[in-house]
């Protein structure tokens, strides 16, 4: 299975002072990593996102990486084969960062990563969480406080409590009705006594008293 991990970062304005933040839906409870620079670009704050997060993961690793920079995405999975084979050149030159792009490749290639574009502010969580994680570092990068009060990080719903559900014939039910009727008490809250009381004498205690009820109903000889 795969780690969900989503990765953001930007500047502000571009050039700038710029944040990264990064959401790792880990099996134990969500991770949160954040940081800044105080002069950077939109760009190498993706990338820079993309790094650390990779870096929290050992080799061989599984990972589903969400981005909203294309930037970021297609660089690994469309553009980064060439630049290699070309010695980290385009036609114009020098890779643009080519010392984060470099990097990157080498994290990913030691890790088993699916790369995933995502919509940026379009309501995915994860993404939102790690856009304003962004924010959050680059303002640690300014030496300024928090924007706001840290929200509760992103984690999986909690798996529904399992329910019992035990089946009682018309017969049955009739009976269950008028027993709790006569006790004052709803059959639901007849049914829990019962099984409370089941639970305590124990499948010996309770054939003994079903024994003694059975004999008290008998006729006398």
């Amino acid at each position: 299975m795969r780690t969900i991990v989503y990765a953001d970062g930007g500047c502000d304005p571009n050039p700038g002072p710029g944040g990264w933040g990064v959401v790792i839906l880990a099996p134990e409870g969500a991770i949160e990593l954040c940081g800044g620079e105080r002069a950077s670009t939109n760009n190498r704050m993706e990338l820079t996102a993309a790094i650390r997060a990779l870096e929290h993961f050992p080799e061989g690793a599984a990972i589903e990486m969400r981005c909203d920079s294309q930037y970021v995405v297609k660089s690994v999975t469309e553009w980064m084969r060439g630049w290699k084979a070309k010695g980290w050149r385009t036609t114009t030159g020098e890779v643009k960062n080519i010392d984060l792009m470099q990097r990157l490749d080498a994290l990913a290639a030691a890790r088993d990563v699916r790369w995933v574009w995502v919509r940026g502010h379009a309501g995915e969580e994860g993404n939102e969480r790690a856009d304003r994680l962004a924010t959050e570092g680059r303002r640690q990068a300014l030496g300024l406080p928090p924007a706001s009060p840290r929200p509760a990080p992103v984690s999986a719903p909690a798996p529904e409590k399992p329910r019992t559900g035990i089946a009682i014939d018309g017969a049955l039910g009739l009976q269950l009705s008028r027993a709790a009727k006569l006790a004052g008490l709803t059959p639901q809250a007849y049914v829990e006594e019962a099984v409370r009381l089941a639970l305590d004498l124990g499948p010996d205690g309770l054939a003994r008293a079903r024994a003694e009820a059975r004999q008290r109903k008998a006729p006398a000889a």
